[in-house]
């Protein structure tokens, strides 16, 4: 039994039953990072040590019978998310040797559940990208095809998740970038209603938009680990003073008489039509379970991508302007003044993507132009807010591509960052509407890529988005990757 590609509630059986104990399964992860990762390059740091000792740990509240949901279990953890004594880079140059002095909100609560942290893995610099090649680090690759990508910015989360080189990872979604390299590696990926969890220890990029969501091998361990780090944070003043519902409770209900919404758009031309007929075969499935199939229309999606990136542009430059050289974080070495020091610290700390980001909110904020875009956006933000509520009025999720292609090879839109842009058409708009949504495999196209689709669900209700994924996913056989 290859113990590193069981599902975590098995593995959570296994540990319990003494089949395996929590350090021979931290070992095992560990002997496979070491022989593919490199490769793969998913991991920027691996925590072998560390690993062992939470294992050690663990394994004692499991011989007490005091284990949860999550203990003895292997995770990874997005390097934009603080972890105490252990570097957190963002993947980027300035932050190389970053050791952040406390835990965000959501590792304290995964270590009071007795996880097992592999390490830190990589994604794009600052969050910024689709494709985890802006990377200062780690480069990853796609573990069902090395010379493609795995997705972003989460795309090392993917990855490792999908070459089993971590039971499930945590990633951070701005815009699709949990949902987006899940589809592209073949894996679960959840990105819960903005609010559900805390944000504090989460390194910034766009703050009205990011949120912490789980990577995994289906939506009923995705679950899993949102009942884990879900709830109210008084560090964080965006976390919703909500109960948290236990989300694997719809898991294994009828979905008979579900209705689910296909926008029209979300289906038109740019999608590539192995993606568009996977998603469709999906929909047709569901319609055979007795669920409704609703049709209706968004009419600002063809806006979406423009006002998301303004947005996100606008809040990134003011949120990485605390990068100046001084506080914390690369210095440069050369400089006269004030402003030198700071110019040349961002000038090498910076990769390309975070200062065209940095310049088009600048500018998007700057006098005598703000109105124009950035004010534009914002409205069109809270037109896409009521075209999701009144769509949610007559149905109880929406089925939609999660990208309008698979995974494109490693050097293929790199140099075109429009490109890029556009391929986020199919998961901007739920983080601009705050709302839930989960990734998962519908489909392979004829090189056997995975083709990811999206559920999306009304405001807070997480459950009902994680049901309909675990109906379809039971009866769905999905490919492992090849590496």
């Amino acid at each position: 039994m290859d113990i590193t590609a069981l599902k975590i509630r098995d593995m959570r059986a296994a540990l319990d039953k003494k089949e395996v104990s929590a350090a021979e399964l931290a070992d095992a992860y560990l002997t496979r990072i070491n022989e593919i990762d490199g490769s793969l390059e998913s991991y920027i740091t691996v925590t072998a040590e560390e690993a062992k000792a939470a294992a050690a740990k663990a394994q004692t509240l499991i011989d007490s019978g005091e284990a949860k949901p999550l203990t003895g279990i292997p995770l990874a953890v997005k390097d934009n998310i603080c972890t105490d004594g252990v570097k957190t880079t963002c993947s980027s140059r300035i932050l190389e040797n970053f050791v952040p002095p406390y835990d965000a909100t959501v590792m304290e609560k995964l270590n009071a559940e007795g996880i097992v942290m592999l390490g830190k893995v990589s994604m794009d610099e600052f969050a910024m990208g689709g494709s985890t090649q802006t990377s200062a680090f780690k480069k990853t690759k796609n573990p069902y095809d090395l010379g493609r990508v795995p997705g972003g910015s989460s795309g090392g989360s993917a990855a490792a998740v999908s070459a089993s080189l971590c039971a499930a990872a945590l990633g951070s979604d701005t815009g699709g970038s949990i949902r987006q390299p899940a589809a592209f590696c073949g894996v679960t990926g959840m990105k819960p209603t903005y609010g559900r969890v805390s944000r504090y220890g989460l390194v910034a990029f766009a703050s009205s938009l990011d949120q912490i969501g789980p990577i995994a091998k289906d939506a009923h361990d995705c679950a899993v680990i949102l009942n884990a780090i879900s709830g109210y944070d008084y560090h964080d003043g965006t976390s919703a003073k909500r109960d948290v519902p236990d989300f694997t409770a719809k898991i294994g209900q009828d979905i008979k008489g579900m209705k689910i919404a296909m926008p029209k758009e979300f289906y038109a031309d740019g999608i590539d039509d192995e993606v568009r007929n996977a998603v469709t075969e999906a929909a047709k499935w569901y319609e055979k379970q007795g669920a409704v199939i609703v049709d209706c229309s968004m009419p600002s999606l063809k806006y979406a991508v423009a006002a998301y990136y303004l947005i996100a542009s606008a809040e990134a430059s003011s949120n990485l302007s605390r990068y100046d050289g001084i506080k914390y974080g690369h210095r440069s070495e050369i400089g006269d003044s004030y402003n030198d020091l700071v110019c040349n610290s961002r000038s090498e700390g910076f990769g390309d993507e975070v200062k065209r980001r940095i310049l088009l909110g600048n500018y998007a904020l700057s006098s005598g132009y703000y109105d124009a875009y950035y004010g534009k956006a914002m409205a069109l933000k809270q037109k896409i807010r009521e075209e999701y509520a009144e769509i949610f009025k007559g149905c109880d999720v929406i089925l939609t591509p999660t990208a309008p292609t698979v995974a494109y090879g490693v050097n293929e839109n790199i140099s075109d960052p429009a490109k890029m842009y556009q391929a986020d058409i199919c998961t901007v708009t739920v983080n601009i509407a705050s709302l839930p949504a989960i990734s998962t495999t519908c489909g392979y196209d004829k090189d056997g890529m995975p083709i990811g689709m999206s559920i999306i669900g009304k405001h807070w209700d997480e459950a009902t988005v994680i049901q309909a994924a675990d109906a379809y996913e039971k009866q769905f056989e999905s490919v492992p990757a090849k590496i």
